[in-house]
């Protein structure tokens, strides 16, 4: 996992990122063709994230990302096309794990509202740990062009479905069942803002603070908010 593993471990061929960030031995190293290549282009994946970090999505270059990486210019072009396509391949990564995450701990709880409630705060501990994919994943997604802010809507609207599951669980309330269909969509869409707002803000260490009110906002529609804020309190 790309959180865990910058501590300083060798990369398996994977879709991961690497451990850290250090150059290939020089000369013969011995290693086989595809680990360099593996190695290099998740190299240059971690090194767009630093770069992008430091400067920004429209200020980087690709002389930030394969100086962070300790790559050649043309080693870059060997793995990207272009800046735009090192970005999606890191949005991509960061993406899944989020996913991953969030999936794994909504699927230790067993009723729906207690598994909304952690898969939330799976979502800002990882970003909390994380400052700078968190900037990648929520802030310059939104400035990094028409092709990238299509995949961050589409990874915003993916989360949609763990919500929808109430419409299923819940289906005898006849006030769930009569909710707008654009309820998710709203819930959703409106907790990315929130911590849009506080990762622009240079308080994304501090997102974890938000749970019981991401928690209070998505469970109300579905439950009242007598129930929503018992369960956002803990």
């Amino acid at each position: 996992m790309l959180v865990d593993d910058m501590a300083g471990r060798p990369p398996e061929p994977s879709t991961e990122l690497p451990p850290e960030l250090a150059r290939l031995p020089p000369g013969r190293h011995g290693l086989p063709p595809e680990f360099v290549v593996h190695n290099q282009r998740e190299r240059l994946i971690a090194g767009l994230a630093l770069a992008v970090a430091e400067h920004g999505y429209a200020a980087t270059t690709i002389s930030h990302i394969t100086k962070a990486a300790a790559v050649s210019r043309r080693t870059f072009y060997e793995h990207f096309e272009s800046k735009e396509d090192c970005f999606l391949a890191a949005y991509d990564i960061v993406l899944e794990q989020i996913r991953e995450r969030v999936v794994a701990a909504a699927e230790t709880e067993d009723e729906w509202p207690q598994r909304i409630r952690a898969g939330i705060g799976t979502l800002l501990g990882f970003f909390a740990s994380e400052p700078d994919l968190a900037r990648l994943g929520m802030v310059e997604s939104f400035v990094a062009g028409p092709r990238i802010a299509e995949r961050h809507r589409e990874a915003i609207e993916s989360f949609i479905p763990l919500l929808r599951l109430a419409r299923v669980g819940l289906l005898d309330d006849h006030e769930v069942d009569a909710l707008p269909d654009t309820t998710e969509d709203a819930i959703v869409g409106g907790m990315a803002l929130l911590i849009a707002r506080r990762v622009v803000a240079g308080r994304a260490a501090e997102l974890e603070q938000l749970l019981p009110d991401l928690v209070l906002f998505a469970l109300t529609p579905y439950i009242g908010a007598k129930e929503a804020e018992r369960i956002a309190a803990g």
